[in-house]
């Protein structure tokens, strides 16, 4: 008999909300280790200094009943992703020329709300253009994002975390991908990677997902009022800030994988 590798969602939620009770002390080990800990990104556009990545930290295959697994600390913003497939899929939702993809998200407090519901739709298009869902016809890929903590940011950190959890899950994909939130403060001001406070006081805030091969737009998510040129500028430094975050996969995958 064949036994079904992917349960219910509410199942595959409780799984990610047990595992991140030992989040806690992990996040404080990867704020002291520096070995999964890198500083990237000062002054990435000629408008001042705001414009900055925060501390970056990755650790990959921390669950064990998921295929992949990753935990993306970005500044105090904390996400732990799973994977899980390409595995059996119910035959309703059983697509024949490709693998059916479904992202769960799950709020820190609470049950998952309008917030939560938008932001797994923009999760799932990001990763349906870049996974190789026709490698795996009549499948199930689960992405499950369980938010640890919210200190602005969240959507970037979750596409972040879905990627290196798919890495780590070994799913096919043409290219990775990375999220990069940008917020125009009132006079005009560029800030990259804003902070909750920064988030609230902010005129706009763009988030945008990138590949990793030419640095394409795979998805946008904007908020507030800007202008054309705004927009266009925001972009710009959001791709200039990809380098940085597609630096820090590399070298925190060698790390992984170089140890003997």
């Amino acid at each position: 008999m064949v036994t079904q590798s992917v349960r219910s969602a509410r199942c595959r939620a409780e799984v990610i909300i047990a595992a991140t009770r030992g989040v806690g002390a992990m996040e404080e080990e990867m704020h002291t280790d520096a070995k999964i800990r890198a500083e990237i990104g000062t002054g990435c556009s000629p408008r001042g200094p705001g414009c900055s990545l925060r501390h970056f930290a990755c650790e990959q295959n921390l669950l064990s009943r998921p295929d992949g697994s990753a935990s993306f600390l970005q500044g105090d913003t904390s996400v732990l992703a799973g994977v899980y497939g390409p595995a059996e899929v119910k035959v309703s939702k059983e697509i024949f020329n490709k693998a059916t993809l479904e992202v769960i998200l799950r709020p820190k407090i609470g049950l998952p709300g309008v917030a939560e519901k938008s932001r797994e739709r923009l999760i799932r298009n990001t990763c349906e253009a870049v996974v190789l869902g026709t490698l795996h016809p009549r499948t199930s890929i689960t992405v499950v994002l369980q938010v640890v903590s919210d200190a602005g940011s969240l959507l970037a950190c979750c596409l972040n975390a879905a990627c290196m959890a798919l890495v780590d899950a070994g799913v096919p994909m043409r290219a990775l991908f990375c999220g990069v939130t940008c917020a125009l403060d009132s006079d005009g001001t560029l800030v990259l990677d804003p902070t909750s406070k920064q988030e609230k006081e902010a005129r706009a805030v763009l988030t945008f997902a990138l590949d990793s091969v030419e640095r394409k737009l795979l998805m946008s998510s904007t908020k507030g009022l800007y202008s054309d040129s705004e927009l266009q500028q925001c972009l710009a430094a959001a791709q200039a800030a990809a380098q940085h975050v597609f630096r820090f996969y590399r070298e925190s995958l060698q790390r992984r994988y170089s140890k003997s």
